[in-house]
């Protein structure tokens, strides 16, 4: 996207253009705002100082006199990642006149490829500032007539190779071509707070990206089986939640040691039960974790059918287990477009990566597929499912993003209480995938 800013194309600058946001009501202003705050929140690491302007549909981000184009460029594509913004767009700002717009348009089209092999192009203009003494199909083609006599371009309306863009705004004009898709979707903290189930494998990531996407806020429940495995399935929690950051920030990872639990499931002789059974207890003690730190939904990434657990019998016992509401956005897609959506969003490769997860733990040759919501009531029953969830939940360790573990005590406000140490790391300062986090600390 870089491109040595000549005289006539002013100062660079980034256009973010919304989504679903401009069909929002009433409350409108409350989803830009929350919106507004994750840019800013996603540009901390830049150290440079920002002017955010909204205007209909749009936010410019005005950049400090002097900011270097590499710069702009390594900003454009952060503010990819911020979900809400459907395309960010690199673009200059020029004097408001049609003499100025005209030059930087010729500026910008200048030495690209599109005019060695005179590809085809098209100039469009949006007004939004109407004071400006041309409109939009008059400043069209205006710019147009002197890009085809400088360079001899044929211009084609439907589906040109090369579009010039052209947005007279209230006090500048600005000047663009290329875009980079952004991620759609609802700013990140407009639809409340949850806690994501997440393995090391490939669907619960997704599962929390989608939800992401909706505006839910989420932190993350590991599930380890420790001391029976290693620390391996850790890492890679850890790595998918830093990869999955990017998108939201402040994300937090806390670890569950299941092993014994696991165990004593096994000598409760719940056989083939026991996958159905060791699920619902983890769904109470994420309920549990989640009371703790005022979240009000669970995210699991189930996709019916797709493993023998996952049957329509199995998911209406796992929802008895628990009083909160559990979100399955994975739901009604297939292992295919799952691993695409993994593929798209960087989370893939770690969740390929081998480990020892505590869900092939103690589990029996066959599962069953139509498990009996009274038998799993006498099972949990026998062990006190409710006590031991307790007693997992005050047992879980939290994972900074930095790699500093801290204990979680039982109070929700001890839980929940800010820390210096919960601030996102900037962009620049984030491991490999490979890294993993300090060893746990005794709670």
């Amino acid at each position: 996207m870089s491109v040595v800013p000549p005289s006539a194309l002013g100062e660079p600058c980034v256009l973010l253009k919304l989504g679903e946001v401009v069909l929002k009501g009433r409350n409108r202003e409350l989803f830009e705002r929350q919106l507004q705050a994750n840019i800013k929140a996603a540009l901390k690491g830049f150290g440079v100082k920002v002017d955010v302007r909204q205007r209909h549909g749009v936010i410019a981000i005005l950049l400090p006199e002097g900011t270097g184009v590499e710069t702009a460029d390594a900003i454009a594509e952060r503010l990819t990642d911020v979900i809400g913004l459907v395309w960010v767009h690199r673009a200059w700002r020029v004097a408001k006149n049609p003499e100025a717009v005209t030059a930087a348009a010729l500026e910008l089209v200048a030495g690209r490829p599109e005019v060695e092999r005179r590809a085809t192009f098209a100039v469009r203009s949006r007004r939004r500032d109407k004071r400006f003494p041309l409109r939009s199909n008059e400043l069209d083609r205006m710019v147009g007539g002197e890009i085809n006599d400088k360079y001899g371009l044929p211009v084609r309306l439907k589906n040109p190779e090369l579009t010039v863009n052209i947005e007279v705004d209230r006090d500048e004009v600005f000047v663009f071509t290329d875009g980079l898709p952004g991620q759609g979707g609802l700013p990140v903290g407009t639809s409340g707070r949850g806690l994501v189930l997440m393995s090391g494998g490939i669907d619960s990531p997704v599962a929390a990206y989608r939800m992401l996407r909706r505006g839910l806020q989420v932190d993350f429940l590991h599930f380890s089986g420790i001391p029976f495995t290693t620390s391996e399935s850790i890492y890679k929690a850890y790595a998918l939640v830093r990869a999955l950051s990017k998108f939201q920030g402040n994300a937090r990872l806390f670890v569950v040691p299941f092993g014994k639990a696991q165990q004593s499931l096994k000598a409760s002789g719940a056989d083939r039960l026991q996958v159905v059974a060791q699920r619902r207890l983890m769904l109470k003690t994420a309920e549990e974790v989640a009371h703790r730190l005022r979240r009000n939904v669970l995210v699991t990434g189930d996709s019916l059918g797709q493993v023998s657990s996952q049957t329509l019998q199995n998911i209406t016992a796992l929802d008895d287990a628990v009083e909160l509401p559990i979100l399955r956005p994975l739901i009604g897609m297939d292992k295919t477009e799952i691993m695409a959506e993994a593929r798209r969003i960087g989370t893939l490769q770690i969740s390929e990566l081998p480990d020892e997860d505590c869900c092939t733990l103690l589990t029996p040759r066959r599962a069953e597929t139509a498990a009996k919501i009274a038998d799993l009531r006498q099972i949990e029953k026998r062990l006190d499912a409710e006590e031991l969830a307790v007693q997992l939940a005050d047992s879980i360790q939290e994972y900074k993003l930095d790699g500093t573990p801290a204990a979680v005590r039982r109070s929700p406000k001890a839980a929940d209480a800010p820390n210096a140490a919960d601030a996102a790391p900037a962009a620049d300062d984030a491991p490999a995938v490979d890294a993993a986090p300090a060893a746990p600390a005794a709670v």
